[in-house]
Order: structure tokens, then sequence, then C-alpha cells
């Protein structure tokens, strides 16, 4: 199973695979090289599925709709 490093502003930013979620956060850890306090504090580790649901499908939801929450001052004839 693919699973990814997940910065704390949705990003990606590694992948591995393996068969369990802790030894891929077992593998980042040793990657970034610092305590799991500290990494926990500055990442998450997901599989890809849960990914895309939760994240990429939500991210893709907000940048289409903008605009509806900015209304207040778009500069647009009413």
């Amino acid at each position: 199973m693919k699973y990814m490093l997940i910065d704390k502003y949705d990003n990606v930013r590694g992948t591995t695979n393996t068969d369990l979620k802790e030894n891929a956060e077992y593998y980042f850890i040793s990657r970034k090289k610092i305590d799991k306090e500290s990494f926990d504090t500055l990442w998450r580790v997901m599989s890809e599925d849960e990914y895309r649901q939760k994240y990429r499908m939500s991210l893709h939801n907000r940048q289409v709709e903008w605009w509806k929450d900015d209304e207040s001052y778009l500069d647009i004839d009413k």
C-alpha cells in the first residue's frame, strides 16, 4: 500500500510503499531524523486513498467556489 507524508498545509511531501502505516511512519521519521513528538506536530502519514477522500476532494471544492466567501469585495456590477 502507498503511504504519503503530508505537511500541515495538506501538501504531499513524500511517498513510500509498505504494508503497514507504522512502517511508513518509522521510515519518514528516520528520514527526517527527528523524534516522534516533533514529527507529529509537523507532518501526518496517511494512505493514498485516505488522502484522496479527505483532502484532495475538499481542497478541490474550496478552490472551485472561492468567490462565495469573497463576494463582499469583488468588483462586480449588481
